[in-house]
C-alpha cells in the first residue's frame, strides 16, 4: 500500500514553455518572486524545494521539449535532466496549457509522457494545468468554455483521467493560496487512486540506481580529498550531515548523464501530414486570431470564434470559406435574437 503523500515530500514536474504560462506557475506554488527562479529558467530543466500549504514540496520545471522547435539533441537533453531532477519519480506531472491556443504540442506532450514513463503516469498522474484563463469572457466558466468551444481540450483533459486545475485568480474564484492548496488535494487524491507512492518506470528505476551510484563516488572523493572522520557525512551533525547529502545528491544529478530515449515515432517530421500547416504556422494564426477576436464587441465574440475555429482547423480555401460562412450565420442569428428580446 501507497504512504500518504501529506506527509512527505510533493515532487512536481511542470512542462511548458514561459508563454503557456509555466513560469508564473511555479512561482504560484512555491510563492516564489519571478526573479528567484534564474535567468536560464526557461532555457533550462530547473528544481526548486520550498513549502506549498504547510506541505514540502519540490518543483522541477521543464522547458517545452515537446515543442516542434526544439531540436532531437535538446529534447534528449532536457528529458534525461527532467528524470533526473524528478527521481525516483514525481508525484504528478502538471502540463501547462493555454486556453487561448491549440493544443497541437501539448498532445504530443501527453504522447511522449506516455511512451516515456507509461499509460499511468498519462491516466493516473498528469494534471492539466490551464493558463492565459484572463482570455475567457468575464462570466465565462472555464468548464463551460471547454465544453462549449474546445473540443481539443476537453479530449486532452479526458486523457489525463479528467483532472484539471487553473491556479489564476477569476472573480469568483479562490485566492491564489487556496488555488494552490486546491491543486496539491488534487496530486495527493491522484497519487491515492493510483495505489502507487510516485511515478515509477525502468527509467525512474534506472536513474536512481545511477544516482545513488554517483553520490557514493562523489562521497568517496571528497573523502581522499578531506580526510578524517569530519569529511564523512555519516559522522556530521544531523542537521549538517542531511545538508550534506542534499548537495551532494544535487551534484549527482547534475552528473549522471543522458538516458537512452527514443522518440522518433513521436516527434519525426513524418508524423505530421503534408497537407496540414505546420504547429508553428497553426499557432501563429492562432495567436493573430485570439488577438483580433478580443477587440470585438461581446455580442459578436462567440459567433466570430465559432467560425474561426471551424476555418482553423479545417484548414486551406476549403476551411477559410466555411468558416467565414459560420461565423457570419451565427453572428446573423446572435443579432437576432437580441433585437428579439429587446
Amino acid at each position: 500500500m501507497a504512504t500518504t503523500a501529506s506527509h512527505k515530500e510533493l515532487r512536481l514536474v511542470v512542462l511548458g514553455p514561459t508563454t503557456a504560462g509555466s513560469r508564473p506557475a511555479v512561482c504560484s506554488i512555491l510563492s516564489l518572486q519571478d526573479n528567484q527562479q534564474g535567468a536560464d529558467g526557461a532555457q533550462e530543466c530547473s528544481k526548486h524545494r520550498g513549502e506549498a500549504a504547510g506541505r514540502p514540496v519540490v518543483v522541477v520545471s521543464s522547458p517545452a521539449w515537446f515543442s516542434s522547435a526544439c531540436s532531437p539533441e535538446e529534447r534528449k537533453k532536457h528529458i534525461s535532466a527532467l528524470i533526473a531532477l524528478s527521481s525516483p519519480g514525481p508525484h504528478a506531472f502538471l502540463l501547462c496549457v493555454p486556453v487561448n491556443r491549440p493544443a497541437d504540442g501539448e498532445a504530443k506532450a501527453v504522447d511522449a509522457l506516455k511512451q516515456l514513463f507509461g499509460d499511468s503516469a498519462v491516466n493516473q498522474n498528469t494534471i492539466v494545468l490551464f493558463t492565459h484563463t484572463d482570455e475567457l469572457e468575464e462570466d465565462e466558466q472555464l468548464e463551460e468554455y471547454l465544453v462549449t468551444w474546445r473540443k481539443d481540450l476537453q479530449e486532452l483533459v479526458e486523457r489525463c483521467g479528467d483532472r484539471y486545475h487553473t491556479l489564476e485568480i477569476r472573480n469568483g474564484g479562490p485566492e491564489e493560496g487556496q488555488a494552490v492548496e486546491e491543486l496539491l488535494e488534487k496530486v495527493e487524491q491522484a497519487v491515492k487512486e493510483s495505489g502507487n507512492q510516485h511515478v515509477s518506470c525502468p527509467l525512474y528505476q534506472e536513474a536512481e540506481e545511477r544516482l545513488r551510484e554517483r553520490q557514493l563516488e562523489i562521497v568517496r572523493q571528497r573523502t581522499r580529498e578531506e580526510p578524517g572522520e569530519e569529511a564523512s557525512p555519516t559522522n556530521s551533525q544531523p542537521d549538517a550531515a542531511e545538508e550534506e547529502m542534499e548537495a551532494v545528491r544535487e551534484e549527482a544529478e547534475r552528473s549522471i548523464g543522458d538516458f537512452d530515449v527514443d522518440l522518433d515515432g513521436i516527434f519525426s517530421s513524418t508524423s505530421i501530414s503534408a497537407s496540414s500547416p505546420a504547429p508553428s504556422v497553426l499557432r501563429g494564426l492562432w495567436e493573430k486570431l485570439s488577438g483580433w477576436i478580443r477587440w470585438l464587441p461581446s455580442l459578436v465574440r462567440a459567433e466570430a470564434l465559432l467560425g474561426a475555429l471551424v476555418g482553423l482547423f479545417v484548414g486551406g480555401p476549403f476551411g477559410g470559406m466555411v468558416g467565414a460562412t459560420v461565423g457570419s450565420v451565427a453572428t446573423e442569428v446572435g443579432q437576432r435574437k437580441t433585437q428579439k428580446n429587446k
